[in-house]
């Protein structure tokens, strides 16, 4: 590992020669290409160089505790043996973690869809409440969220599909755990005798694609427009603004229908079709992302449960690592962190234990 470590520390320090030299700065698609390597690498070097100065620390403390005859100075010495030997593994781990597989896609912005599973129009406004839930995560993240397309559900205040963009660092990597089932056991407003009822809503996240990462024949689409089904302004309901994109070769339909001008509809749906078709071409690369990918498309079955919202007790579970918190409310206000970071350390633990089996 070490060894790798330091031809990783080598290249970084090439790379930083380089981004210094005129020629390179003055050639952007370079320098772009050439920064993007040396900031994957940065935290790499940085926990190298601090395991390397902890154990240079280490060493040199050993000699003195094996040299000091002064009982003070062997007691700090020996102090400081523990100290840096206790910090060791920490950083080993650490330098483990950073060296694991990248999945090309983590860097990506993310393509969220929601929709309401079993449950009737309650399912609807829980899928309502997520959508807002990850809309409000995304913008205490500092990310742009955008809805992409929307219908409404039979129920004031709940959808039956809603798609979100989502755009900044890492946000596919940060948010990819979250495609499942989420279930919600709580009293609907319109129950009159308090009984709490359970309904589910699927999501699906998808990392962007760009436009080189898939080919899309002309011919291979059809593409419909219609008058907008959202709340008016302008020509929105008297105009076909709306798209409808229907990809023949694999079945894929996408629609768009958020923005005040067709251009824009039809861009934002060919953004979300590029996205799936994108998502599927991984898929086939890669067995893992295939059976994720099984798992987001579900029918929203409340049996194929990722996570349940349980309001009575104000209790959210994530059921495939055991968390558990009781801070729903501030959950549903988009404080995702604790939930996010324990799904992130239980997919680094996994990947660790994979590499040493």
């Amino acid at each position: 590992m070490f060894d790798k470590l330091q031809s990783i520390k080598d290249k970084y320090q090439t790379l930083e020669q380089q981004l210094s030299d005129p020629a390179v700065v003055s050639d952007q698609p370079r320098f772009r290409k050439l920064n993007k390597e040396y900031s994957a690498l940065k935290a790499i070097v940085q926990a190298y160089d601090a395991w390397v100065s902890n154990k240079t620390q280490l060493t040199e403390a050993s000699q003195m505790l094996k040299s000091e005859r002064d009982p003070g100075m062997r007691e700090l010495a020996q102090a400081e043996v523990d100290a840096l030997q206790e910090l060791m593994p920490k950083l080993e781990q650490q330098l483990k973690v950073l060296l694991l597989p990248k999945d090309e896609a983590d860097s990506r912005n993310a393509i969220i869809e929601i929709r309401a599973g079993t449950g009737g129009d309650e399912a609807g406004l829980f899928a309502a409440d997520l959508m807002r839930m990850y809309q409000r995560y995304a913008e205490r993240q500092g990310w742009s969220c955008q809805l992409l397309d929307a219908s409404e559900g039979s129920v004031p205040g709940s959808v039956k599909e809603a798609v979100l963009e989502i755009i900044g660092h890492d946000v596919y990597g940060i948010l990819k755990f979250e495609s499942g089932v989420h279930r919600v056991q709580r009293v609907p407003e319109t129950e009159t005798q308090g009984r709490i009822h359970t309904s589910a809503a699927s999501v699906a996240v998808l990392p962007e694609a760009e436009e080189v990462d898939v080919e899309i024949r002309k011919e291979d689409l059809r593409i419909d427009t219609f008058r907008s089904g959202g709340k008016g302004g302008q020509n929105v309901n008297k105009v076909e603004t709306a798209v409808r994109i229907s990809h023949m070769p694999s079945g894929i339909v996408v629609a768009c229908q958020e923005e005040r001008s067709q251009l824009q509809n039809r861009e934002r749906a060919m953004k979300m079709l590029r996205s799936k078709l994108y998502d599927i071409q991984i898929a086939e690369q890669h067995k893992e992302r295939a059976d994720l990918r099984r798992s987001m498309v579900t029918t929203g079955d409340r049996s194929a449960k990722i996570r349940t919202y349980n309001f009575p007790q104000s209790r959210v579970t994530d059921h495939r690592i055991g968390f558990t918190s009781h801070a729903l409310t501030q959950i549903m206000q988009g404080e995702l962190d604790a939930i996010i970071e324990a799904l992130r350390l239980h997919d680094q633990a996994e990947q660790l234990q994979a590499e040493t089996s």
